[in-house]
C-alpha cells in the first residue's frame, strides 16, 4: 500500500511527501480508514510503529472536511510532557498546509503561552492530564463540543498513577464522540477502561507486546553490583557507536551514574521526571540533533519519544516488568536499521532476566568482556522459552526506495 490509497486530503498528502514518506506502516495503513469512517478503535502497537501518526492524519483529514466554529475538536491525551510534544509537533508538521490551530498544555512551566495559545480558538489541544484539569477547572476551556477524544499510551497513564484523572477529563467530553486509544500493551484495567469509554470499537493489534525487532542484537553481561560502573566504562571504551541511552531504575542512579561518566570525561545529557522542562527539553534536543553522543535517563525515555538514530540501548539496572525491556530497546533497532541491546545483571536481578526471556520466548546470549577483572562469576541459567511467536515487525527489510515508517 502507498499513501495516496488512503485518499488523505491533499494538504495532507503534500505534507507526507514533503518528509518522504511513500508507504504508511501497518498500524497507519490499518487505522486510517477505520478512523476516517468515524469509529472507535482499540490500538495496540510497539513504539516505533508510527503509531502518532496513525491518529493524527486521519483526524486531521476530518477536521479539514468540517468547517464548524466550536473548539476545541480534537483532544490528545498523553501521560508524560515530552509525547506531549512530540504529538503537538506531529499536528503542526502534518497540518502545516492547513489553516490549523493547535495548543499544547503541560505542568512544569508558565501559563503564560497557552493561556494565550487557547485564545486563539485551537482546533487540536494535546495536554497532559494534569494541566488539562487545571485549565478545565477555571473554565478556560470547555470540552462540552469535542468530537475526537484521542488516549495515547494509556498503559502508561495507568502506571503513572492518572486514571483518576483520564476517568475525570472523559466524563467532561459529549458521549457522542469519537475515541481512539492507543496503547503499547493491553493490560486487564486498559480493557476495562475501553468498555466504559469506547463504543463497539475496532480492534488493531500490530507488533504483538512480546515480538523485539529482529535487527536489535541483545546481550547480557552477568557482574556483580559493585562492578556494574567499572564494566559500563570498559564497554563504552570498546564498543563503536553514534549514539546511546543508557536506562537505570532510579532517578537517583541516574543522577550519581550520570557524574561519574562525567568525571571520566564522557559528555551526556540526562532525562528523568526531576529534571525542569527546559533542562529536559534541551537534554532531549541535543541528542536527537547529535550534540551528545550519551542520554542517561529512567524509563521517561522508554516510550513514545520520537529518537530515529539511536545505535545502542544499555540497561544498567535490569528492567522490573519484562514489558519494560521491550519498550527500552525499541529505542534502537527502529525502521529497520541495526541496533545493539546490551543488559547487565547481578545475582539479585536473575530472576527478572529469567522473566524477560520468558516474556519474549527466546533466551538472550551472555557474554563476558575480555580483559574484565570480574570479581565473582555470575552465569543465570535460561528459562525455558516460550513459544516463539511469529515477529510481526522489523523483520525484513524494505527493498526499493521506499521509505516507510514515521
Amino acid at each position: 500500500m502507498v499513501f495516496e490509497q488512503l485518499l488523505l486530503e491533499k494538504p495532507l498528502m503534500r505534507a507526507i511527501e514533503e518528509r518522504g514518506y511513500e508507504e504508511p506502516t501497518p498500524i497507519q495503513a490499518q487505522a486510517i480508514p477505520v478512523i476516517i469512517d468515524g469509529r472507535d478503535i482499540i490500538g495496540s502497537a510497539q513504539t516505533g510503529t508510527g503509531k502518532t501518526a496513525a491518529y493524527a492524519l486521519p483526524t486531521l483529514h476530518r477536521l479539514h472536511q468540517e468547517k464548524t466554529s466550536h473548539w476545541p475538536k480534537v483532544l490528545v491525551l498523553a501521560p508524560t510532557r515530552e509525547l506531549a510534544i512530540q504529538v503537538d509537533e506531529n499536528y503542526r508538521e502534518y497540518g502545516k498546509f492547513m489553516n490549523l490551530r493547535t495548543a499544547l498544555l503541560y505542568g512544569g512551566v508558565g501559563y503564560g503561552k497557552q493561556n494565550q495559545d487557547l485564545q486563539n480558538k485551537p482546533d487540536v489541544v494535546v495536554a497532559t492530564p494534569g494541566r488539562l484539569l487545571d485549565y478545565l477547572k477555571r473554565r478556560a476551556l470547555r470540552l462540552d463540543k469535542l468530537e475526537t477524544l484521542v488516549l495515547d499510551e494509556v498503559d502508561r497513564m495507568f502506571d503513572m498513577g492518572f486514571i483518576e484523572d483520564v476517568t475525570s477529563i472523559v466524563n467532561k467530553t459529549p458521549k457522542t464522540r469519537q475515541t481512539l486509544l492507543f496503547s503499547a500493551t493491553i493490560p486487564d484495567a486498559v480493557k476495562r477502561l475501553s468498555q466504559w469509554a469506547l463504543q463497539d470499537p475496532v480492534e488493531i493489534a500490530i507488533d504483538i507486546k512480546i515480538s523485539t525487532a529482529e535487527t536489535v542484537e541483545h546481550a547480557l553481561y552477568p557482574v556483580a553490583g559493585i562492578q556494574k560502573f567499572d564494566l559500563l566504562a570498559t564497554l563504552l571504551e570498546q564498543i563503536h557507536f553514534e549514539s546511546v541511552i543508557i536506562f537505570f531504575k532510579t532517578r537517583a542512579g541516574t543522577d550519581r551514574i550520570s557524574r561519574w561518566l562525567q568525571a571520566h570525561g564522557h559528555s551526556l545529557c540526562t532525562l528523568h521526571s526531576d529534571i525542569n522542562q527546559r533542562d529536559r527539553a534541551k537534554a532531549l534536543k541535543d541528542f536527537k540533533e547529535g550534540k551528545v553522543k550519551i542520554l542517561t535517563a529512567t524509563d521517561v525515555a522508554s516510550r513514545g519519544l520520537d529518537i530515529s538514530s539511536v545505535t545502542h540501548v544499555i540497561n544498567y539496572d535490569v528492567p522490573q516488568h519484562p514489558e519494560d525491556y521491550v519498550h527500552r530497546i525499541g529505542r534502537t533497532g527502529r525502521a529497520y536499521s541495526e541496533g545493539f541491546a546490551y543488559t547487565f545483571f547481578s545475582s539479585d536481578e536473575t530472576s527478572m532476566v529469567l522473566a524477560i526471556e520468558r516474556f519474549i520466548g527466546q533466551e538472550l546470549p551472555r557474554k563476558k568482556i575480555d580483559n574484565f577483572d570480574y570479581r565473582e562469576e555470575l552465569v543465570a541459567s535460561a528459562a525455558p522459552p516460550a513459544s516463539r511467536k511469529r515477529n510481526r515487525g522489523f523483520g525484513k527489510r524494505t527493498s526499493g526506495k521506499r521509505r516507510r515508517g514515521f
